[in-house]
């Protein structure tokens, strides 16, 4: 039996609330949907209505928190987001949320019940022997169920986000450790000897992610050129159970154009690669790949890390300088050379230059007396 509207309100928080009955094999039902504008309640009235005609009825009125996240993850997330983005949000949910609210109805969240459980993953509890949570896995748990929510006031499902009044704690800005000129050489120096030292080359002058260079292939490099030009067109992610191509980060690919150093280390790496494909002859796997493993298979994030450790260690360098510094290096040679931030955020990729200068504006203050004297000059 088609559903029955009993029309729109106006709350006295100055949403809108549309209410209808449906006939269930239980029974009639209340439902209820939110809107901001009238029209958008209007709207969702309609398509409810029209599902309830089609017998499409969702049962939303006992709904509770741990089901809507597994629907949300389901219906909203997968496919719209790069794979591990989603086992990321997927992980958050199985192991945080889903437990902490699966008594919960989704109607009935409130602020303090999620205040509660960040303090609990802050704490953690020595005599269950849980181990407290870091600031910034709490922030990520916070976002992943304020994008839930938001979806669900979207739908029509709630009135408000309760995740909206709750503050998140606030992780300490994580240390970027940029490497020095001085650096930089004993790094490339000690990777020459293991034949690496074009990968490392290439990240630190052209700033690229490390899913960009394990994604890297020939076609996206003109070494021939009289300015021999390299695009970002993919980076490699590795999800359970493997590894995919997906587009860059930021959504849209990079030219970059190579400097002279970098062309003439990719130049002998292509020499040795080829060799080495002549000499493995059936047992090389043809990917295309710049920097593959040692069959042309896609290398591993792993097996680069662990790899790079050993050239720290070879060039007597910090441990704890991890394979994104190099990035981070990149820009900071960059920007502590006079280079705009502008030129800095279109070649690392970011999408907003507000971006770049946060992470380094560590960086800017050193350039307050060339800021200074530059001034002095144009004033004569």
């Amino acid at each position: 039996m088609p559903a029955k509207g009993d029309g729109i309100t106006k709350r006295k928080d100055g949403r809108y609330v549309g209410r209808y009955t449906v006939h269930t094999p239980d029974g009639p039902k209340r439902k209820t949907i939110y809107g901001r504008k009238y029209k958008e309640v209007e709207k969702k009235l309609a398509e409810a209505r029209g599902d309830a005609a089609r017998g499409i009825v969702y049962d939303d009125a006992n709904l509770k928190v741990g089901e809507y996240l597994s629907r949300w993850l389901t219906d909203c997330v997968r496919g719209t987001v790069r794979q591990r983005t989603y086992e990321r949000y997927a992980a958050l949910v199985r192991v945080h949320l889903a437990p902490a609210f699966e008594r919960v109805e989704l109607a009935k969240l409130r602020p303090d019940h999620v205040r509660g459980l960040y303090r609990s993953k802050l704490d953690g509890d020595p005599e269950k022997e849980i181990t407290p949570l870091s600031p910034r896995t709490v922030l990520h748990i916070h976002r992943t169920l304020s994008k839930a929510l938001k979806q669900a006031v979207s739908d029509g499902l709630i009135p408000r986000n309760a995740v909206a009044s709750v503050k998140p704690p606030q992780p300490r800005r994580e240390e970027i450790r940029p490497l020095n000129r001085s650096q930089v050489r004993a790094l490339f120096e000690a990777a020459s000897d293991a034949g690496s030292e074009a990968l490392y080359v290439v990240a630190v002058t052209a700033g690229l992610r490390r899913g960009e260079l394990q994604g890297l292939k020939w076609d996206d490099i003109d070494l021939d050129a009289s300015s021999a030009m390299l695009q970002v067109r993919r980076t490699l992610s590795e999800p359970k159970g493997g590894y995919i191509f997906e587009p860059p980060k930021s959504g849209k690919g990079r030219n970059i154009r190579l400097t002279r150093k970098a062309t003439a280390a990719l130049k002998a790496h292509r020499k040795r690669q080829l060799e080495e494909r002549m000499r493995l002859a059936g047992l090389w796997e043809d990917h295309d790949l710049v920097f593959p493993s040692s069959i042309g298979t896609p290398v591993s994030g792993s097996n680069l890390n662990r790899a790079f450790k050993a050239h720290l260690k070879r060039a007597g360098l910090p441990h704890s300088t991890r394979f994104h510094d190099l990035r981070h290096t990149c820009a900071t040679l960059l920007l502590r050379q006079g280079v705009n931030p502008k030129f800095v955020q279109e070649l690392l990729g970011h999408s907003d230059i507000a971006l770049t200068l946060n992470v380094y504006s560590h960086v800017l203050p050193d350039m307050g007396d060339a800021a200074a004297e530059a001034m002095d000059s144009a004033l004569g």
